[in-house]
């Protein structure tokens, strides 16, 4: 009998670590003021952190009441909370707003936030809408870009890390590009360094980069990721097709409208991993640290197939025949 609530203590106490990990990541990565938007109001002197709740919801920042009282108390700094008026332009996370709560506005210095499964496009886009950031690079194409930034590397995809950047009025695009470029050239290497003994399956840091973005794509929650790394790693060592709709639609380009049909799975293109065995030319996103490691270091599993739950978790299985029961029990339509 204490075995037993020992071990329902045990599997409690593992999902609280698994949901507090999750809501950790949520704080740093997931924007509360979107791409695109923005969001302005004051607070008022003497205002309390507690009772600014209100006053964010009214101004469009997506974060309930006791996610932020959560983070305040996580914090410790609530006293500290500076009044003024403040302007967020997205995407901003929880993070960079309370950061900037507590610092206030300086006047020579914003940030912009580059996040994770980002392609170079929408890194692009993000640089030209963020705030007193001079553009530089508006009329030079991806190559000419690369071209000033490192002419060894012709395609930008991957090569930028996903960050929270702060830069001073007067800083250019090319710039913040460059620091993006040596910081991901960094966790590369920190990720290649400390890979799993023994792994063939990629052969260099450029082959773990294009895994990593798979990765990235195709698994949202962090824990995930080394399992997903897995079926990847599994799939490449037997060789068997990789098989994953991210990659897809990467080839796809502007052809894709948002439905991924039987006829683009079957149409062939250097991304369908569908049809051509084997890792993608080139990455397909910018992945982040969490899928560094998760390409470097994968779970050991036997597993080769995955499928969403619709909850936002994943269901793994070992065989084509306990995939496709997961697949009617939680898709329509089998899709890995």
């Amino acid at each position: 009998m204490f075995s037993r609530i020992a071990l329902i203590l045990l599997v409690a106490l593992g999902l609280a670590a698994a949901g507090a990990g999750w809501l950790w990541w949520q704080y740093g990565h997931a924007p509360v003021v979107q791409a695109g938007a923005k969001s302005e109001f004051d607070v008022r002197k003497g205002q309390a952190a507690s009772q600014l709740a209100p006053t964010l919801r009214e101004a469009g920042v997506a974060v309930e009441p006791w996610q932020l009282a959560l983070a305040w108390r996580l914090r410790g700094d609530a006293p500290q909370l500076r009044a003024g008026r403040y302007l967020f332009e997205g995407p901003v996370t929880l993070q960079v707003l309370m950061d900037q709560l507590i610092t206030g506005q300086p006047d020579r210095e914003r940030t912009v936030v580059l996040l994770e499964g980002w392609t170079f496009r929408q890194f692009r886009d993000a640089l030209a809408k963020a705030p007193d950031l001079v553009s530089t690079i508006a009329d030079l194409d991806d190559a000419a870009v690369m071209q000033k930034i490192d002419p060894a590397e012709p395609h930008p995809e991957g090569l930028f890390a996903p960050d929270t950047f702060s830069y001073r009025l007067g800083s250019t695009d090319l710039e913040l590009l460059a620091r993006a470029y040596k910081l991901q050239q960094q966790r590369v290497e920190s990720a290649w360094a400390g890979r799993s003994t023994g792994l063939a399956t990629v052969k260099s840091p450029r082959e773990l980069l294009i895994l990593a973005s798979i990765i990235e794509k195709e698994s949202g929650r962090p824990e995930d990721r080394p399992l997903v790394s897995s079926v990847f790693h599994n799939r490449l060592r037997i060789g068997m097709p990789m098989q994953s709709d991210p990659t897809t639609i990467y080839g796809l380009g502007d052809r894709f409208d948002g439905n991924l049909t039987r006829a683009h799975l079957r149409g062939d293109t250097p991304y369908n991993t569908y049809v051509r065995n084997g890792l993608t030319p080139t990455p397909i996103a910018m992945p982040g640290m969490d899928a560094l490691r998760a390409a470097a270091t994968p779970a050991d599993t036997k597993y080769l197939y995955f499928v969403a739950r619709g909850d936002g978790t994943t269901e793994f299985s070992n065989d084509l025949a306990s995939h496709n029961r997961a697949v009617n029990k939680f898709q329509r339509l089998p899709r890995k």
